[in-house]
């Protein structure tokens, strides 16, 4: 029996250590975290959006998207507008810069994984995801607030 129990333990450990390495690589290339990345992309896909677009996009918190489009803007990725046509609205679009780490960026691990997951029949997907709100159940875990993001334990700030 503990050998089941330590099966699934190790991969759960598998799976942290995998977005714990795709983490540090995706830093050391373009000296960004997964979140910062995947706002990135989400701007450059979607061309001069406000932060409460880009919130909706990635699905985070908009207090949580300000605080990396600061941190993006304070790195010369992004800059922001206001809109001549709304003054209250303000547009975040990348800079020259922030177009060429784009091309440039690894794929976020959380794509790699939804193409996937994607290729798998419906009731695939269906039990994966009732077994892993189980686990998250038997680890008390299920009340904590997760954005769809594959980064290993990091402030997504």
């Amino acid at each position: 029996m503990a050998i089941l129990e330590d099966q699934v333990l190790a991969s759960l450990r598998r799976i942290i250590r995998a977005t714990d390495i795709h983490s540090r690589r995706l830093n050391k290339d373009t000296g960004l975290t997964t979140p910062q990345l995947v706002v990135v992309r989400a701007i450059a896909a979607g061309d001069s959006l406000t932060a409460s677009e880009i919130a909706r996009a990635v699905s985070l918190s908009q207090a949580t998207v300000t605080t990396l489009l600061n941190r993006l803007e304070d790195r010369g990725l992004i800059a922001r507008q206001r809109s001549e046509e709304d003054r209250r609205r303000v547009n975040v679009q990348l800079t020259k810069a922030g177009r060429a780490l784009v091309a440039t960026a690894p794929e976020p691990l959380q794509e790699q994984f939804a193409a996937r997951f994607a290729q798998l029949e419906a009731w695939e997907q269906h039990q994966l995801v009732a077994s892993l709100e189980r686990v998250a159940n038997m680890m008390d875990a299920e009340d904590l607030d997760a954005a769809p993001l594959l980064a290993p334990g990091e402030d997504v700030g």
